[in-house]
């Protein structure tokens, strides 16, 4: 058995949970998610807690249960707390700056670059060299994070871009290291 499908979604003050054939609603403070389940796993909202249940030991079953219910305890999450990523700018002269709604970022191109938030996220820049990707969609903040970095990422000899801030660079020696 999934250890991980197995194990209860306890749903905070303010979230409700709608289960229907191959979807889940989950509703909260911050916003509303649906997340697609496989129609033939079994998941019950009963007493405040979301449990998920596959009918056999099939190897899709297998497979599908505990995404399944981390999939919902995402959502569960994103409704009621959000997700952030932090994001930090390094290199002489980079920075970003908020224009609007979009991002706008300075990182040695000959141009300025624009980063549109998708509906359902938002920057923020608390400092010239810090980044903030918000949203209550897990996945969708991992993506547009991503996108941002994909501007410019570290670079392993200079040790300049634009990183996660949990992310360590490990930096390389240059050519004359050796001499």
């Amino acid at each position: 058995m999934s250890r991980i499908g197995k194990q209860p979604i306890t749903l905070p003050k303010g979230v409700t949970v709608e289960v229907a054939p191959g979807l889940v609603k989950v509703k909260g403070a911050k916003g509303e998610l649906t997340v697609p389940v496989h129609p033939d796993l079994i998941i019950k909202n009963e007493g405040g807690t979301v449990t998920v249940s596959r009918p056999s030991d099939s190897r899709t079953h297998k497979s599908l249960h505990g995404l399944t219910r981390t999939l919902i305890a995402n959502a569960v999450q994103g409704v009621s707390v959000g997700f952030v990523k932090e994001m930090l700018i390094s290199g002489t002269g980079y920075r970003a700056a908020m224009q609007g709604k979009n991002l706008e970022l300075t990182v040695g191109h000959s141009h300025k670059d624009i980063v549109t938030p998708p509906n359902g996220i938002t920057f923020e820049v608390p400092e010239p060299t810090r980044i903030r990707v918000i949203g209550i969609d897990k996945q969708l903040v991992g993506q547009v994070a991503a996108n941002v970095r994909a501007v410019r990422p570290p670079d392993a000899y200079h040790a300049k871009g634009i990183r996660y801030a949990d992310e360590v660079v490990k930096t390389k020696p240059g050519k004359t290291a050796g001499k």
